[in-house]
């Protein structure tokens, strides 16, 4: 009788198991919509190895957005809301639109305001990028697919006469962290490859890491300048 109890108890217990560790990427996932729910929030980003980079963002939940991204000694500054976007140039604040045809880093940023995608958009795309999640301390943790680790290694470039970047040894890893209520906080990737771009064989071996703060008391403040761009 008492055996059967144990076993009866063995059963529950593991099908009452099963949904809460089966499916970690639901888990990221769930706490990425509750980022993308919120109705405002700030983030930082940081980048190391090869090139430095940073920024700063805020974002509210209609998708009106500021970034600040630093490279270097450069720094930009973009307002953002849907696929329309604003840059900061040196004759005032211009459109998307207006510096598409441009040549150079004005080219560039309005390619980024094109691809821009949100922290919380970010962090689900990751988690379907990992092969497998499993809790590791206090994170959720895992390797790359291969497909993965190129997609994040290349950023989107082309190389000449519009060719893909080729990408050999490709890996990388990915983890999550999530506050207490079940809200992503932070993630992180690392990605080593190497890349050829150009004819040009580099060595990548870079971390990126986004942080999570101030959600629902985030102000997002943008100039009138640049307001006057956006749709």
């Amino acid at each position: 009788m008492f055996k059967s109890i144990l076993t009866s108890f063995a059963i529950v217990a593991s099908s009452v198991a099963l949904p809460l560790y089966a499916a970690p990427k639901d888990d990221v996932a769930a706490a990425a919509k509750k980022l993308a729910d919120a109705e405002n929030y700030s983030w930082t980003s940081t980048t190391e190895g090869g090139f430095a980079a940073s920024a700063e963002g805020k974002t509210q939940k209609d998708g009106l957005t500021t970034l600040k991204s630093t490279f270097g000694d450069n720094t930009i500054e973009i307002v953002l809301k849907g696929d329309k976007g604003a840059l900061k140039t040196e004759e005032g604040w211009k459109s998307s639109t207006e510096v598409a045809d441009q040549q150079g880093p004005a080219r560039f940023v309005g390619r980024m305001i094109q691809n821009f995608k949100s922290p919380a958009t970010q962090a689900k795309e990751l988690a379907d990028k990992t092969a497998d999640l499993k809790k590791a301390d206090d994170a959720w943790a895992g390797d790359l697919t291969e497909d993965g680790a190129k997609a994040l290694m290349t950023l989107g470039r082309r190389g000449g006469n519009n060719a893909a970047p080729t990408i050999a040894n490709a890996k990388g890893t990915a983890r999550f962290w999530t506050a207490p209520d079940g809200q992503l906080k932070k993630f992180q990737y690392n990605v080593k490859g190497t890349v050829t771009f150009n004819g040009e064989d580099r060595d990548v071996d870079r971390t990126t890491t986004i942080e999570i703060k101030d959600v629902g008391t985030t102000k997002v403040e943008v100039p009138a300048e640049a307001k006057a761009k956006l749709p």
